[in-house]
């Protein structure tokens, strides 16, 4: 099985978990504390820009016939529709800026500029994904219900099309989303039986889809008069970008290596601590500059997001300062890589994971993007054999897997140091004699 056993992954005490949960309490209560005109400053600046790079290229595609118009029109425009998607509603949904009690920035009355209504999105994503994030069987964006990201999944032969299925959710990403988000409503309101026209998910569904297909492929080409034409294609290309761009965000955040999964049970006996702990784990960020962490609504630092979802967005860059020491200081995993690097990283997933397990190489405890438990079990450690023979099945080893075993021989032996080390300097606290610790591995 692929999925982590948290308390066996994070090779933790029971006092150093509540220890590294008190230290995150704190990084919260910090930036609560801090929050100010600054932020409030912020969040206005951006929306006053994104409303002017939309006005700007409306007004610039009205003479979209000619070349340069649409050019410059399209790119403004898909930069408006990427800030207003990403940096603004993704954020101010999650209720970052509902502190400052602003009816016009808030998470009750902002509706977002994509096909979904914004209400089915809160309960989908809101809820059910930060609640529940990665719990294979209750986290339904483990693949949006369309593509199989993790082995504890059974495979099915439908899974042979994933590839293509990937590229389809990536070029309609934001109607993959209205989709996913307006059944996961129907299902929690209990309409999943009603006649298609009664649900009222259906009806606000479709109402949004009016509107927002009715704005950009009717209105504003109509009002371009003759250059009705190269501004519906500048519209389309604007809302492909903005697909294209969320999607690859979204998918570096969670299905590169070291993203892990969860069962149920975990969640059920759940602690705070255990909480930040799940979300550490089962999130991924990216590199990122001051632009790009601005064009990805500052979802670069989805682990800080996912432990911290409704903290101001622009803060998550003083937030991640923060919580990279206190892994360093755990010895924690703090999974992270360049934007190219975790993109394909999930696209291997992707492509690996539309077969069946028959036919892989590696299984689910070995291969790369589920071998995270492995690196930080707590157990006895297999011994590295000097012929590159596994013991249990017979085969061939390569030489690179008998080093990477080394490797993890080496890294575990270090952490059994860091523990022993920690458990000598309480001793020494409390009073305690040396002669009574007892270690905790053999």
């Amino acid at each position: 099985m692929a999925i982590t056993d948290i308390k066996e992954f994070a090779h933790l005490t029971e006092e150093d978990l509540e220890a590294f949960g008190r230290e995150l309490d704190a990084v919260r209560r910090d930036i609560e504390d801090s929050r100010g005109e600054r932020d409030a400053s912020y969040i206005r600046r951006t929306i006053k820009l994104q409303r002017c790079l939309e006005l700007g290229g409306r007004i610039v595609l009205l003479g979209s016939k000619y070349r340069p118009a649409w050019l410059v029109g399209t790119a403004m425009l898909s930069v408006a529709k990427i800030v207003e998607n990403m940096e603004l509603g993704h954020n101010v949904m999650h209720g970052q800026w509902d502190w400052m009690n602003d009816p016009e920035i808030h998470s009750v009355s902002w509706e977002w500029d994509q096909t979904g209504p914004s209400e089915q999105w809160k309960r989908a994503h809101n809820y059910s994904h930060h609640t529940y994030t990665n719990i294979v069987g209750m986290d339904d964006d483990i693949g949006f219900g369309i593509l199989r990201m993790t082995r504890d999944e059974a495979w099915r032969p439908i899974n042979l099309l994933q590839p293509f299925a990937n590229i389809v959710l990536a070029a309609t990403f934001e109607w993959g989303i209205a989709i996913h988000d307006c059944s996961q409503q129907k299902e929690m309101d209990g309409e999943m039986a009603l006649p298609y026209w009664q649900s009222p998910s259906n009806r606000a569904f479709w109402a949004k889809i009016i509107r927002q297909v009715g704005k950009d492929f009717v209105l504003f080409p109509a009002l371009s008069g003759p250059a009705w034409k190269s501004t519906l294609t500048a519209n389309t290309t604007a809302n492909l970008v903005r697909n294209l761009w969320a999607y690859a965000v979204i998918f570096c955040g969670h299905f590169p290596d070291g993203a892990e999964k969860f069962t149920m049970g975990q969640f059920e006996s759940e602690t705070r601590a255990e909480f930040y702990l799940r979300q550490m784990l089962g999130s991924a960020n990216f590199d990122a500059g001051k632009i790009m962490a601005f064009m990805s609504g500052n979802l670069c630092y989805q682990i800080e997001h996912h432990m911290f979802p409704d903290l101001p967005s622009n803060r998550y860059a003083e937030i991640a300062e923060k919580v990279h020491a206190l892994c360093e200081k755990y010895d924690l995993p703090y999974t992270t890589g360049s934007l190219g690097k975790q993109y394909l990283l999930a696209l291997r997933t992707i492509h690996k994971l539309s077969l069946p397990d028959s036919w892989l190489r590696a299984t689910s405890d070995n291969a790369p993007e589920t071998s995270s438990e492995r690196r930080f079990r707590t157990g006895d450690t297999p011994v590295v054999h000097a012929l590159t023979i596994d013991p249990l099945t017979g085969k061939r080893r390569g030489l690179r897997s008998a080093i990477a075993e080394a490797r993890v021989q080496l890294r575990h032996a270090k952490k059994e140091a860091k523990r022993q080390a920690r458990a000598l300097r309480r001793a020494s606290k409390g009073g305690r004699p040396v002669s009574s610790l007892t270690p905790t591995h053999s």
